[in-house]
């Protein structure tokens, strides 16, 4: 690895190495089969109205949104939050997303750093089986929630874990430019957009010149490209 810019690297998890939408979707299945069985809503017809209120922008009360639509009170939105996060993703990495790993874990020590709830990560992480090419995994929520990014400590904490001395020999990988990359740099770590078409980030852009990233990609293959040159 002589040579090279970055001897390092750290991955954030949704929208970079598998489509959250799938997350969402897979929450919402079984969100509606609860449903089914204790609101007699058709599971079928309920997750259609949720994709549909999800297609339509509708984030953070999608629920509340939902059970108004049906003319339900609002008291049962923590019971649906429940189901959703507790339930076994049904969802895959993007493709091409394992062979990429294996190689980069052959040739580079790898870190996975993400933000979320702690079960609901680890659950995510384990449904698309690929713990495996990772030498260290810190999910922000273990710091609390005042540490997830773009706070820099959980960069810090990753790197001291992954034995990293020269944080300027690391980077990190990630789809949001409103958090991702803030933290990294403050800490001295290089930073990767991976700005796939389509992705729920895609058509931002970083807020202040210090949100912004030291190189912009658009798939997983150019990242491969740019850490193996």
């Amino acid at each position: 690895m002589t040579g090279r810019r970055w001897q390092v690297v750290v991955f954030d998890l949704d929208d970079t190495l598998y489509p959250e939408r799938a997350y969402v979707l897979s929450g919402f299945r079984a969100v509606a089969a609860w449903a089914e069985n204790h609101l007699g809503i058709s599971a079928e017809q309920g997750f259609v109205e949720l994709e549909r209120l999800f297609a339509a922008g509708i984030r953070g009360n999608t629920f509340n949104h939902w059970l108004a639509l049906h003319g339900r009170s609002d008291d049962l939105v923590p019971q649906l939050v429940k189901v959703y996060r507790e339930h076994e993703p049904q969802i895959t990495p993007f493709p091409n997303v394992p062979m990429i790993l294996a190689r980069l874990h052959a040739q580079f020590p790898l870190g996975l750093l993400s933000d979320g709830y702690l079960d609901v990560q680890w659950r995510k992480l384990m449904a698309l089986k690929i713990f495996r090419f990772f030498n260290e995994v810190l999910f922000s929520d273990e710091l609390g929630q005042g540490h997830w990014k773009p706070n820099p400590r959980p960069f810090e904490v990753i790197l001291h874990r992954l034995g990293v001395e020269d944080p300027g020999m690391a980077v990190y990988i990630g789809d949001n430019p409103l958090k991702d990359f803030l933290g990294a740099r403050q800490v001295g770590m290089g930073t990767i957009w991976l700005r796939r078409p389509g992705g729920e980030y895609t058509d931002l852009e970083p807020p202040t010149e210090a949100h912004k990233p030291d190189v912009q990609v658009f798939s997983l293959t150019e990242v491969l490209c740019l850490l193996e040159e």
